[in-house]
């Protein structure tokens, strides 16, 4: 169960939030042409409002920035650019209520236990594991597996078979990565619902009834970011 101080500070943040929340689509929406433009400063609201759930010492906040996903973000012109401005706000609710989900509030960088998991699919012959490296969950979308890390670092410009490490170091990098992954995988399915994107990170774990308790956490936090940046949720919730 949530704390009494984390829901004071969610209440806060979405008081906040909320009054700025066309601003904040509008930031993500023109990021690349007009970041350098007065008032889209206050798009840091989300970012502060996810944050600050998070304990002091988490290892997190001194990696996961606003600055780093907006560099981060110059790579990917068309996410939450796509249909209206509604689909936009509800793209960016859907990235951020994942993010905060695989990341505990941006708290983890790496996946709890993830060194000792095995994370290595064999039959990927185009991206064969290293047997000294570990693929396991890491950045806010927790990429996994040699056959997401080998595409990930061909498409952005690391080694992502021989030096996963990076994801977990590189900041920029890192978002990058969730970036890449959710525009190859979760974007193409963003017009089917919140359901759908769950089932695009994690459907095998969690949708069908393998694990309602999560799919719910989700799912709170994507309508609590909808009611922040002012659009309705719509339909086809869970998965």
């Amino acid at each position: 169960p949530e704390s009494s101080t984390r829901l004071l500070r969610t209440a806060a943040a979405a008081q906040t939030c909320v009054v700025v929340g066309s601003v904040i689509v509008a930031a993500m929406r023109h990021i690349v042409e007009q970041a350098a433009k007065k008032g889209h400063h206050r798009d840091r609201c989300i970012f502060n409002g996810i944050v600050d759930q998070s304990d002091a010492s988490c290892e997190g906040r001194g990696f996961y920035s606003r600055a780093t996903f907006l560099e981060a973000l110059q790579n990917y012109p068309q996410f939450g650019r796509v249909g209206s401005e509604e689909d936009s706000r509800r793209e960016i609710a859907a990235f951020f209520a994942h993010v905060t989900h695989e990341t505990g509030h941006f708290c983890y960088i790496n996946e709890i236990n993830g060194p000792s998991r095995d994370y290595c699919d064999e039959t990927s012959t185009q991206y064969p594991c290293n047997p000294s490296k570990g693929y396991f969950g890491r950045g806010p979308i927790q990429l996994s597996w040699n056959f997401n890390y080998g595409p990930a670092g061909r498409s952005i410009g690391f080694d992502g078979l021989n030096n996963p490490e990076i994801v977990a170091t590189n900041p920029v990098i890192s978002f990058r990565t969730a970036l890449w992954y959710w525009m190859n995988n979760v974007h193409p399915v963003i017009g089917q619902g919140f359901g759908a994107t769950i089932r695009a990170i994690n459907g095998a774990l969690e949708c069908d009834g393998a694990n309602p308790d999560t799919v719910t956490a989700r799912v709170r936090y994507f309508t609590q970011y909808c009611n922040q940046l002012g659009v309705a949720p719509g339909n086809n919730l869970r998965c």
